[in-house]
């Protein structure tokens, strides 16, 4: 047994985890190594006390956020923090928020807890709430997890599986120095604390079995004059039943291939309609859908998943404005939608297809590996 699978011995199920929360106990949940590799303490945000914010800043040390919907922020009417977000996990901070009532100065463990009240009760509206404060909302991501695999999510995620208001405080975990705090280092703090430690992955894991937002449609053969006969299949998503949908290019059979040649490509009208015809295509990484099922049919079998995040229209007029039509790319290293679709085609273990080495992360839940990462134009 290695270092990781005795560490991973530690952590607790997801049901444990959820009975925690349910409980009005504090847990903690580390997410992969790929992604931040760090520990959050999280409890429900109802249960948020005084002696629950007080004990994540003495031994949290972290910033203490308030998690919550898209729906609740936006009936609080609370606006992202900054319109430009650099990092490259997207944390979706908004302004920072205070009660108007019943505070002093809004830092004390106290007033935090006050204001994580006012900030969740239902009966609460934009009036009770002002800015700037000491408490750091989060908007977490439809879908949850299975779109977006960091502590933001999980903690809505776990609080909506418990039958909770579906809303965490949470806190990352520094060490003594300063530094974040790792696997290695949050099992004896847990253990220190008595506390039960869970993983983003397994949270994953238990929703794709349990709860998953990506269901398969229908499918029918497709006959191209160039590429031979493919397998199509679409796929809707819950969350979002009147947005696109999602589809699924089989080329063979994969059941039997070890390492199956997958392709995830991100659909818009001006990439497929000039197929890659115009320079800054190429200077973006574009691979055609043409090129993938090109390689794809010489390879003899493969997968390309097609994602749809927008509709064609905006896609057009966002280009004729001049403004970036690529960052949907990028977002695909924590996007959980075209992981579904692998999962659910039966893909364990893919050679992915891109013209640069990109590091995909999040993908563990869904019991899915990259193994190589292949360029169509040096094959």
């Amino acid at each position: 047994m290695n270092k990781k699978e005795k560490l991973n011995n530690f952590l607790s199920p997801i049901e444990e985890i959820v009975d925690e929360a349910r409980n009005g106990r504090m847990f903690v949940l580390v997410d992969n190594e790929d992604r931040e590799n760090e520990g959050d303490l999280i409890i429900p945000a109802q249960m948020a006390t005084p002696d629950a914010i007080n004990f994540m800043a003495t031994y949290g040390r972290g910033l203490i956020c308030l998690s919550m919907t898209k729906s609740r922020i936006d009936e609080l009417e609370l606006s992202p923090m900054g319109r430009r977000n650099p990092g490259k996990l997207d944390t979706a901070f908004t302004v920072s928020i205070e009660a108007t009532k019943d505070v002093t100065t809004g830092i004390s463990a106290a007033d935090r807890a006050k204001t994580i009240q006012v900030a969740i009760d239902k009966s609460s509206g934009p009036s009770d709430i002002r800015t700037p404060g000491h408490v750091f909302p989060l908007t977490a991501r439809e879908g949850g997890v299975l779109v977006r695999a960091g502590h933001t999510e999980a903690a809505v995620d776990i609080t909506r599986i418990a039958g909770l208001n579906p809303a965490s405080v949470i806190c990352e975990i520094m060490k003594d120095d300063g530094t974040m705090a790792r696997l290695n280092d949050l099992i004896p703090f847990c253990k220190k604390h008595n506390l039960k430690i869970g993983s983003i992955s397994d949270l994953i894991r238990y929703r794709v079995n349990n709860d998953p937002i990506i269901k398969r449609k229908n499918n029918n053969l497709l006959s191209t004059k160039s590429y031979g006969d493919w397998n199509i299949f679409s796929y809707e998503n819950t969350v979002n039943k009147n947005g696109p949908e999602h589809l699924a290019l089989v080329k063979g059979e994969l059941n039997n291939i070890s390492s199956v040649l997958v392709r995830v490509h991100i659909s818009n009208f001006i990439n497929d309609a000039f197929d890659g015809v115009i320079g800054n295509f190429e200077d973006n990484g574009y691979i055609s859908l043409k090129e993938s099922m090109s390689e794809i049919n010489k390879n003899g079998s493969g997968l390309i998943v097609v994602i749809n995040y927008q509709d064609s229209s905006h896609i057009l007029s966002n280009y004729i404005n001049g403004n970036n039509i690529w960052n949907e790319e990028d977002k695909i290293r924590e996007n959980g939608i075209g992981a579904q679709i692998i999962r659910d085609q039966g893909v364990k273990e893919m050679i992915l297809l891109s013209k640069s080495k990109r590091e995909v992360v999040g993908l563990e839940g869904f019991d899915i590996k990259v193994i190589d990462q292949r360029n169509p134009l040096k094959s």
